[in-house]
């Protein structure tokens, strides 16, 4: 698995019984400085591997790109450990010539860790970029039991999370359910970016008739993420944030909930999901303003 998992002697201790060593797998986490022509941007905390998607979905949720035109190359710069080995840690983007480079209001001063996508915005209202792409205004429909076959499809695409149990997932499928793309990585929010960015890079934005399935929680922040990207419909197995959902209602994103085996709960925009009785268990949960 490379530089995506590390392995580590551990103690195991089970009740009423004498403790064990072994070796156990774990998930890499490591800093990514990312650099907009030669400029550095922000450092986030990822697992390494599919970094250039990583690199581009970023810019696409900072409305920095909005299309697979406006991003040009990326590269690894020169970075060494101890040793004098390249880490693979930095990686400068370049952007097509009619596109703008960064604000400055766009550079992080801290390090963005795998918890957080959106840690050092100054206030919600730079959090609400807006997106040039109308998620709102798309018209899909997916039945409720392709919407419910899509975590236990997401979970048998995980295949480092099987071997480690640290890393979240993203998955992004068409409206018939199939499989687009998915990946891995310690932060939601840097899964996310790594699909996002696998669109850019074949210049499939906008996402328009898809759906973003993610193995956590839904936050604002991945609402937020797929508005940017066009996505019409975000799938989460647990459940969203208050600001998650007031943010998909705003935005004319479907969102849902618990989606677990034979229920889901439907947050906003419940009009794509079609539902025959028998098939599912639907439940429209209505959002104060």
């Amino acid at each position: 698995m490379g530089r995506i998992t590390a392995r580590r002697r551990v103690t195991r201790i089970r009740r009423d019984a004498d403790p064990t060593h072994r070796a156990d797998t774990l998930a890499v986490e490591e800093p990514l400085e990312i650099r907009v022509g030669g400029r550095s941007l922000t450092v986030t905390m990822r697992t390494p591997g599919d970094d250039f998607e990583l690199v581009a979905g970023y810019l696409v949720s900072e409305g920095v790109v909005t299309t697979g035109a406006d991003f040009s190359t990326a590269r690894y710069c020169a970075g060494t450990d101890a040793q004098g080995a390249n880490t693979y840690n930095v990686v400068d983007a370049t952007l097509a010539t009619h596109v703008p480079p960064p604000g400055p209001d766009l550079v992080r001063v801290n390090t963005v860790t795998s918890a957080c996508g959106i840690c050092g915005k100054d206030s919600i209202a730079a959090v609400t970029t807006a997106s040039v792409h109308d998620p709102a205004a798309d018209t899909m429909t997916v039945a409720a039991g392709t919407v419910l076959d899509l975590p236990d499809r997401l979970r048998a695409e995980q295949n480092v999370f099987d071997k480690t149990g640290g890393l979240h997932a993203a998955a992004l499928f068409g409206s018939d359910g199939q499989l687009l793309a998915v990946r891995e990585d310690v932060g939601r929010h840097n899964a996310v970016d790594k699909v996002i960015g696998w669109a850019v890079l074949a210049d499939r934005l906008p996402l328009s008739n898809t759906i973003l399935q993610v193995s956590g929680r839904a936050s604002f922040e991945l609402v937020q993420k797929a508005a940017m990207a066009g996505i019409p419909m975000l799938c989460a197995v647990s459940a969203p944030s208050s600001l998650a959902a007031d943010a998909a209602d705003d935005l004319g994103i479907t969102l849902v909930g618990f989606s677990r085996g034979e229920s889901m709960v439907i947050y906003s925009r419940p009009d794509r999901i079609s539902h025959q009785t028998g098939a599912a268990v639907t439940e429209t949960v209505a959002v104060p303003h």
